[in-house]
């Protein structure tokens, strides 16, 4: 697929993806979408990519949806995507949705004004780090509109039931620092020094790890936090260190520690995933 409305590059194991819209400060379009959503669904098989890096190109991470449309903009009875309210589905969610299943751990860096859909894709990304030029708003309510892009499930999870109220029902937009006070952030950066460091956690996921175990522990964490009981957590903790235990992986884990060298692990994602993979589509496992 030849990519419009982002553009994508491989280096150290690690592909960045940069939204490339930035005469639009990265306005989220149908096409920025579905060539999202074809990364991440490709990623998944893609034995030389160990991270993801989500970016913005130019002075904007996204400004959130294209409002070209003006005031039909949202209205899904005008839209080329639209099927009225019983078949529509929301495009931001989708992208989100495809992040969620990403074997692959994700990291934003948000380098400028990340607002609507701008701010709520990162909320699957499993680490957000924040260049001090950034800017964050979940603007919904200033628009007329709810949170979209599955944010009513992760904000509160990530951030707590009171700071993920006082940003939705307020609408405002906020500055990095009080991203980083509020936890939806980890780091705040100069903006020379973001990409750098995003590349640098990248790296610590990508170099002398399991594929496999980094794959497994993505799901892991996040089918988890809906669990209701940490009993949940344990049936998948000793399904897997059951399995793993005796897969190529674990043995060349051990052996490498005793010889004092780096691990050469021999399993890949796109072939090897254990047959208990993926669980959640099982009956429940006693």
């Amino acid at each position: 697929m030849t990519y419009n409305a982002i553009k994508t590059s491989v280096e150290n194991n690690v592909l960045t993806l940069t939204m490339n819209r930035p005469d639009r400060l990265n306005a989220f379009n149908l096409e920025m979408r579905d060539e999202m959503i074809d990364v991440f669904t490709k990623v998944n098989s893609d034995d030389d990519v160990r991270a993801v890096i989500v970016t913005g190109e130019g002075r904007g991470f996204c400004a959130g949806a294209d409002l070209g449309a003006g005031k039909d903009t949202f209205n899904t009875d005008k839209r080329a995507d639209g099927g009225g309210q019983s078949q529509w589905r929301d495009g931001g969610g989708q992208l989100t949705l495809a992040i969620y299943e990403c074997l692959k751990p994700v990291i934003g860096a948000i380098n400028g004004p990340a607002v609507g859909v701008g701010a709520t894709m990162q909320l699957p990304m499993d680490i957000r780090i924040s260049s001090t030029a950034a800017k964050f708003g979940f603007v919904f309510a200033k628009r007329g509109l709810v949170m979209e892009a599955c944010s009513s499930w992760f904000l509160p999870r990530l951030v707590g039931m009171d700071q993920a109220a006082r940003w939705a029902y307020s609408g405002k937009v906020f500055e990095a620092q009080e991203a980083y006070d509020g936890g939806l952030v980890s780091e705040l950066l100069a903006p020379e020094d973001l990409l750098p460091r995003a590349n640098e956690i990248a790296r610590e996921f990508a170099e002398e790890t399991s594929s496999i175990s980094v794959a497994l522990m993505r799901q892991m964490m996040w089918r988890m936090i809906g669990a209701d009981h940490p009993m949940e957590a344990h049936k998948v903790d000793s399904r897997g260190i059951s399995v793993l235990g005796k897969l190529p992986d674990a043995a060349e884990g051990v052996t490498s520690f005793l010889e004092k060298r780096p691990p050469a692990f021999p399993m890949k994602v796109s072939e090897d995933m254990p047959d208990y993979f993926p669980w959640w589509d099982e009956p429940r496992f006693q």
